[in-house]
């Protein structure tokens, strides 16, 4: 195959699973967003955290609620759990790996806030025990994952699962579906 054929085929399975993104994960936007809303109408925050790729997207979207997404407005308070590196290396290295989102939610998670755990496979041991955390301080618990969403389906208040289970095409849906929960929730905030 060649490259430009490589392209074309990885942009239309993309296309395609955005175009086909079933009802039942449209509903689970919408309930994410309504609880992102909540917490921000409430005085709390949006919390990001995942690995990888999944680490830079939700410091990207931290940012746009922080920043702004389309509309000129006030900041929407959101952080990335991700964005501190001495924690994050200290709590890994005076603990566990596994306990790098959970501790981190234990200082900074306010009963109210909302969580947003990110993980392709569903099974990311600290994304896990973050979600667990989260639930067990009174935060709403919402999951990005892709696949049947894996062990934090079960953790989650709302889990939105891409139907795929190759890591590139549910990073490119996460994007997708972390700019349109940004516009949700900025279009709930007056």
């Amino acid at each position: 195959m060649s490259a430009e054929d490589t392209i074309r085929a990885s942009l239309r399975e993309t296309a395609r699973l955005l175009a086909e993104f079933p009802d039942a994960q449209t509903a689970r936007v919408a309930k994410a967003a309504s609880l992102m809303a909540e917490a921000v109408r409430s005085g709390r925050k949006v919390i990001w955290f995942g690995n990888g790729g999944s680490a830079t997207q939700g410091q990207h979207m931290a940012a746009e609620f922080v920043g702004r997404f389309r509309k000129e407005r006030r900041a929407l308070p959101s952080i990335s759990l991700t964005e501190n590196m001495a924690s994050v290396t200290a709590i890994g290295n005076d603990y566990a790996f596994e306990r790098i989102f959970a501790r981190q939610l234990e200082g900074l998670g306010q009963a109210g806030d909302a969580a947003v755990g990110l993980s392709t496979s569903g099974n990311s041991p600290n994304v896990l025990e973050g979600l667990r955390q989260a639930k067990a301080l009174g935060l709403s618990a919402i999951g990005l994952t892709g696949g049947d969403g894996g062990r934090m389906e079960a953790l989650c208040d709302v889990c939105i699962c891409v139907p795929s289970t190759v890591t590139a095409h549910v990073q490119e849906a996460h994007l997708a579906i972390g700019h349109i929960l940004c516009g949700l929730v900025e279009d709930a905030i007056k």
